[in-house]
């Protein structure tokens, strides 16, 4: 499996490389996602954009991320969403529970905005 991780300040950004994210890769997304979702993170990203597709498996990693990210209180943003990912978040009625940014650069903003109204 291919990503990769950055962190800036307190905020991480994972990156998935790959087209799909599904049962062969799932497993390893969540065990990645868990060792980056601590308290001491106030923002995740997921970046999604090289993703084209994914099943519930991969659905389930995502929800892994937000719940584990909810517990402080903490945000997670998809970038990049592909239109079968949206429809699958839509269909499973999941699609309110994450934000949404068409980037990297448009995710941080968000976040610096949000800051700025606190």
């Amino acid at each position: 499996m291919h990503f990769s991780i950055e962190h800036q300040d307190s905020i991480s950004i994972f990156t998935l490389k790959e087209e799909i994210l599904d049962a062969s890769n799932a497993p390893e997304v969540k065990a990645e996602l868990l060792i980056l979702c601590q308290p001491t993170v106030e923002a995740l990203i997921i970046d999604l954009s090289k993703v084209k597709q994914s099943d519930s498996a991969g659905l389930g990693a995502l929800l892994l991320a937000h719940r584990q990210m909810n517990e402080h209180e903490a945000p997670v943003i998809l970038v990049g969403v592909s239109d079968r990912i949206m429809s699958l978040l839509r269909i499973s009625q999941l699609d309110w529970l994450f934000e949404l940014a068409p980037t990297v650069e448009d995710a941080i903003a968000m976040l610096e905005d949000e800051q700025g109204d606190q």
